[in-house]
């Protein structure tokens, strides 16, 4: 593998190490002082906020590294158009997630009121977008540190609220917080290492949002049944088990930094790779899935064993019963980034129009799963419910859905240790310069 590939990789995952280690310690401490009930009411907030995103973004982050990539000439109308319209659709999408709260929580002021506060970071989860041509570029050393020193900045902030024992708004407004300024940031670089300004073109917009379109209900689909758990919890039982089940997912993610850092700087090298040969497609997208695969497992094995040490010393007797719940919720984070990766061979391959059905047949699963398990055992009924259908979704619809066939054929074939050693070795050798490997 390409040795630029393998520093953006180590740069992303060396500053995101030290954010997760500042945002864990910190976590614990937020959800130490609010308690299971409000911290509750946070997660819920951020449950409905990530379940926006994928209509605030319109399917155009999923598309935006192959756009930069295959059509450099144009990366400024397309970055400028992005932003733009995410912009426009962030409006929008906060004024329906505070209605939807005000329906759904009669009565409950500081619920709709901290849901309120929380959605401020959709505007800026827009802006967020810049982020791709870091990715394409393969210099998301810039990102993550502007990400690392903003993350400091923010913290102390929180350290700032925990001490003066500020209320629950406070702590809702810390998240628009940090992506307002990683959004300046990035702004600010970008303006001194582009090769074109930003501009907006309503053509184009047009035509990444046809491009895009299938990854909204696909992305729509994934939040699902990724973020339903939260919001039913929080419905069907009460704000307390609904923080319980957050801190379970919050331990269990605590790693998803590197996952994300691997998949990104592969991305590109794997749309590279495509347009060579469709073996060197297929041989750099296996190596990802070994990569991802073998790091899950490990992940998993090892938050199974150490569950209880883990949450006892960290959160503290009063979430006892996370313990059972993060020992299943960990195992669904593993299939989770599998369809991270099957994404990608989709894009590669045009097969967007089969994302709809592929996550829907998820998303269904996972609504009659929680529906028949969260009444009677809560939280681990929903850690259950979202086990079971990722594991449906990224790995059985495969094989159901005959198109997607091959993709899953690439993914068994990745299962060989020796896929892994190899992809090891591949991405710290530095290869000589002619290489196209």
């Amino acid at each position: 593998m390409s040795n630029k590939v393998a520093k953006n990789a180590t740069w992303i995952i060396a500053c995101k190490l030290i954010q997760s280690i500042v945002g864990f310690i910190l976590n614990i401490l937020t959800a130490r002082f609010l308690g299971t009930s409000t911290f509750g009411s946070i997660t819920y907030a951020a449950a409905l906020v990530t379940f926006c995103v994928p209509l605030m973004r319109l399917g155009f982050s999923n598309i935006m590294v192959q756009e930069i990539v295959q059509h450099p000439e144009r990366e400024g109308k397309a970055m400028g158009t992005g932003v733009f319209v995410n912009f426009l659709s962030s409006l929008a999408c906060i004024v329906g997630l505070v209605a939807f709260a005000y329906v759904a929580n009669p009565g409950e002021k500081e619920t709709v009121l901290v849901c309120a506060l929380y959605s401020i970071t959709l505007i800026f989860h827009a802006t967020d977008l810049m982020g791709c041509w870091y990715q394409a570029k393969l210099m998301s050393k810039y990102y993550s540190i502007i990400s690392l020193i903003v993350h400091f900045v923010v913290a102390g902030y929180r350290i700032f609220l925990l001490a003066t024992s500020k209320g629950v708004y406070w702590f809702a407004v810390t998240s628009a917080l940090d992506y307002m300024l990683i959004s300046l940031g990035i702004f600010v670089i970008y303006g001194k290492k582009k090769t074109q300004k930003l501009s907006v073109s309503l053509s184009l917009a047009k035509e990444m949002f046809n491009r895009g379109k299938h990854y909204v209900v696909s992305s729509m689909m994934v939040t699902i049944f990724t973020q339903t758990d939260k919001i039913m919890l929080k419905g069907m039982y009460d704000s307390a088990e609904t923080g319980l089940y957050g801190v379970a997912a919050t331990v269990a993610g605590m790693t998803a930094f590197i996952f994300a850092a691997i998949i990104d700087s592969f991305r590109p090298w794997i749309f590279e790779g495509q347009k060579i040969s469709d073996e060197l497609f297929k041989k750099r997208l296996k190596m990802l899935y070994s990569f991802v695969i073998y790091l899950s497992l490990l992940q998993g094995l090892f938050m199974t064993i150490f569950a209880n040490p883990i949450i006892m010393l960290t959160y503290g007797e009063k979430y006892a019963g996370t313990i059972g719940v993060l020992r299943i919720v960990v195992w669904y984070t593993t299939f989770s980034y599998l369809g991270s990766v099957r994404n990608i061979w989709i894009l590669a391959n045009e097969k967007q129009k089969y994302l709809w059905l592929i996550n829907l047949l998820g998303a269904s699963a996972n609504i009659v799963l929680n529906v028949l398990l969260i009444p009677k055992f809560g939280s681990y009924g929903a850690a259950v419910a979202s086990l079971v259908s990722q594991f449906f979704t990224n790995v059985v619809v495969g094989y159901i859905i005959k198109p997607i066939r091959p993709n899953n054929a690439i993914m068994v074939s990745s299962l060989n240790p020796k896929n892994f050693i190899e992809a090891f070795q591949k991405l710290f050798k530095k290869e000589p310069k002619t290489s196209k490997q």
